[in-house]
């Protein structure tokens, strides 16, 4: 999967060698699908910063050339190219004596648009952020903790709507737990506004969370693999790939890999209107500890456990709320968590309300498992037969 069915950006032979004699990159060949996030990954000095700086002409390429969205920009004046370009960084870059609504402001009033147009453009993209501009919009940047920095840093290289956002580092300099929430958010804006981006980071994991493709560079700028996270972690290129990556990539898969139906379970199933002698027998029949309670349309109303089906009365005077569940579209690695937070023997997979099954500890390592093998055999994990335990890989 080279990203060649609809780039908007391609680099065609694109290498810096520096005056000294230092290739920083050798020449690249690289497409990024049209509003797709690429991710660039890598040990340090291996090029990926480089790169990106070339893309917008911050570093001059000393061979090749870069193609944005059918157009060769490697000799176009670069200021104007970077004014079609987002750049957000790991240290922000605010102008410390603008206000925020300021800062977020530039490079529409760069461009010349009207003082209300820059206003309520900068007011908006506050918004998107998560930040309400009436309490922010006229604070300083110092007035700000480092992740709403980054966040202004996100919105100010937004304001112009560019179709191409490049990003270097740029959840870098906060800590984990800050970091992980800019990461979600980043995401919830790109699923909403679907630009061109390429991020470079030194963290597989924060590269195959958020990449749609992950280019994977080797030392001397060479690119070693490109192609979707599942397929880097689970079919490393070559053996500095498979070590990059680590040897605990079988784990790293869990938030890459989508539950699959072949994956759920069938819980024991009782209804909201059933006697409790009724579950009791349905329990017993199959050997079960507790059941999943669903109403007439199949919609999720809790769980009960047999030690509660004693007595006169219905099950839905006894259900308990259900806390554990995730959305069908949900990673592996949301269920386990979800899992781990409840302490938890099973988790409730939903479609909405409706109830399509559980994971199990025991089908989430077999998920796991059958994820691995599929993505070294070249097939899918449904046509994947697994023995009843073994190891991961």
């Amino acid at each position: 999967m080279d990203g060649t069915e609809d780039p908007m950006i391609s680099l065609e032979g694109l290498g810096k060698t520096f005056d000294d004699g230092t290739v920083a990159v050798e020449a690249l060949d690289m497409h990024v699908p049209r509003n797709s996030l690429v991710t660039l990954v890598g040990p340090s000095g291996c090029g990926k910063s480089t790169t990106l700086k070339m893309v917008n002409r911050l570093i001059e390429p000393t061979t090749g050339r870069i193609v944005l969205d059918g157009e060769d920009v490697t000799g176009v004046d670069p200021v104007q190219l970077r004014r079609r370009i987002g750049y957000v960084i790991q240290q922000v870059g605010l102008f410390p004596h603008q206000t925020i609504r300021a800062n977020v402001g530039t490079v529409p009033d760069l461009l010349g648009w009207d003082r209300r147009q820059v206003i309520a453009r900068s007011n908006e993209l506050l918004e998107l952020v998560g930040l309400d501009p009436s309490v922010y919009g006229d604070r300083y940047p110092h007035q700000l903790s480092g992740g709403q920095r980054q966040r202004i840093g996100v919105a100010r290289a937004l304001a112009a709507d560019p179709p191409v956002l490049l990003m270097d580092e740029p959840f870098g300099a906060v800590d984990p737990v800050v970091r992980a929430r800019l990461q979600d958010e980043f995401l919830r804006l790109q699923s909403e506004l679907a630009k061109t981006v390429m991020l470079v980071t030194h963290d597989i994991e924060e590269a195959v969370k958020l990449g749609d493709r992950v280019a994977v560079f080797a030392q001397g700028g060479r690119l070693a693999q490109y192609d979707t996270p599942a397929t880097v972690l689970g079919a490393p290129a070559d053996g500095f790939v498979s070590e990059f990556v680590g040897s605990d990539r079988g784990l790293r898969r869990l938030a890459v890999t989508e539950i699959e139906e072949c994956d759920l379970v069938r819980a024991p199933m009782v209804r909201t209107e059933s006697t409790l002698a009724e579950a009791r027998a349905v329990l017993e029949r199959d050997e079960a500890l507790w059941a999943v309670v669903l109403d007439a349309d199949d919609h999720l109303r809790g769980w009960i456990s047999i030690t509660e089906c004693e007595g006169p009365g219905v099950v839905a005077d006894r259900a308990r709320r259900m806390g554990a569940y995730v959305e069908r579209s949900a990673q592996l690695k949301d269920a386990l968590s979800t899992m781990l937070r409840h302490d938890a023997g099973w988790v409730a997979v939903l479609a909405g309300s409706r109830l399509c099954g559980v994971l199990t500890p025991e089908s989430l390592h077999a998920a796991l498992r059958r994820s691995v093998r599929a993505a070294d055999a070249g097939i899918e994990s449904a046509d994947v037969e697994l023995d009843t335990a073994g190891p991961l890989h």
